[in-house]
């Protein structure tokens, strides 16, 4: 176990309404055999102490995943703050560390290395850059900020990197890892996806616990 595992945990979103997809729900989509949440739990659950997923429809499909399923307070898909701050409120450590379900092939250090920036930085908020552009929904977020979104979202604020900018926020490098973060937003990405698991070794079925 890393050191800091025990403070993290993990947060799968997979609330939003994937209008991209034909409004299938993205996370239950099959790639490389399987559904994509489960290439997406197969990286994070090492990374943390334990795991929730964020949804707001197919709940019963979610729960059978074996992880508690924390929906939006609200049922109008605000978005992924919403989800975050559904999952902060329900976290029990003082982090939670967040992933879309539409990218399988998220960082195995993408704890290790948010956490590691957070701590030098004195940070509240550790987010992933891929040398090109910031990725949002990936970060560590320490749960005191809970009140701070919910207030946020009161007044109606929707931009993910709006409210970042309002606490003390570290960016954290990711442009050797940049391909970890390619996600699935149209039927036609599936083989792409799909080719990029084979190449890094992962077959069907197979869990990071097993490689």
């Amino acid at each position: 176990m890393i050191p800091f595992q025990d403070d993290i945990t993990g947060v799968v979103l997979a609330g939003g309404q994937a209008r991209r997809m034909g409004g299938v729900d993205k996370g239950l989509v099959e790639v490389a055999g399987r559904p994509m949440i489960e290439h997406v739990i197969a990286r994070l659950r090492p990374q943390v102490s334990g795991l929730v997923i964020n949804a707001n429809r197919s709940l019963d499909a979610y729960r059978k995943l074996g992880y508690p399923v924390v929906p939006d307070a609200s049922g109008d898909f605000l978005g992924p703050l919403a989800g975050i701050c559904a999952t902060l409120r329900a976290a029990r450590t003082p982090f939670i560390l967040t992933s879309p379900c539409d990218t399988p092939l998220l960082p195995h250090c993408l704890a290790d290395r948010l956490w590691q920036a957070s701590r030098k930085a004195d940070a509240e908020l550790a987010v992933a850059h891929d040398g090109e552009r910031l990725q949002p929904v990936f970060a560590l977020i320490h749960t005191e900020l809970s009140e701070s979104l919910e207030r946020y979202l009161g007044e109606g604020g929707r931009k993910i990197d709006r409210w970042y900018e309002m606490h003390r926020l570290v960016t954290v490098d990711f442009s050797d890892a940049a391909g970890s973060f390619v996600n699935v937003n149209d039927p036609r990405q599936r083989a792409e996806i799909e080719a990029l698991l084979a190449a890094a070794g992962e077959e069907p079925g197979m869990s990071e616990d097993h490689r």
